[in-house]
Formats: structure tokens, sequence, C-alpha cells
């Protein structure tokens, strides 16, 4: 059981990026599903909760406006939409299956002029 990820990379500030992760071995329908970010030297925090409904939450002031996620269950897949890039956005972001208790090995990314 993994996550298959992809999307991420090195973006200047202002741009768009959409990360992606696909459960593999594993189903994320009837399951809450997780996105987290983890910046240099900061401990990891969660930016969105999606419930089984589809419906998603953000947590955080400065991603309220600028991100969101969305999941397919058909595709068995979570993404996470990101626009108005920042500098400050720079970070390693990990999707989460809380049921299964299992992290995607993380999506570097980098936003730098």
């Amino acid at each position: 059981d993994r996550f298959v990820e992809s999307g991420g990379g090195s973006v200047q500030p202002g741009g768009s990026l959409r990360l992606s992760c696909t459960a593999s071995g594993f189903m994320l329908f009837g399951h809450v599903v997780q996105w987290f970010r983890q910046a240099p030297g900061q401990e990891r925090e969660m930016i969105t909760n999606c419930l089984e409904s589809g419906h998603c939450m953000l947590y955080g002031d400065d991603v309220k406006e600028r991100f969101f996620a969305t999941r397919n269950d058909v595709e068995n897949s979570m993404y996470l939409h990101m626009s108005r890039l920042r500098p400050e956005d720079t970070a390693t972001y990990y999707c989460y299956s809380p049921f299964k208790d299992i992290y995607g090995r993380g999506i570097q990314v980098t936003v730098s002029s």
C-alpha cells in the first residue's frame, strides 16, 4: 500500500502547481484524506482535510485564498491545487491517509525567482 505522487518542482512567485497522489493497493473511497507540508526547519503541518463527501477544508489563513484540494474517488486520487505561490510556500508536501496511516514520500515544491 502506497501513494504514487506527481507534480511539484520549481516555480516562480505568482505561479501555480497541481500536486497529485494516487493510492495504490488501497481505496480512498469512504475515508478522509489530508495534505500536509513541511518547510525547512519547521514542523509538518496539515493544510487540508477532505471528507468522504468531497468537501475539503483548508487550514491556515495564508493558504485559504490560494489553495484548494479535491479528490476523485473514481481515479482513487487526491489533488492539491496551488496558485499565487510565494517563496514561503517552499516545502515538501505530503498526502496522507489517516485510515491507513500512510504518507506519500513527499513532493518538493520550490518557489523562487
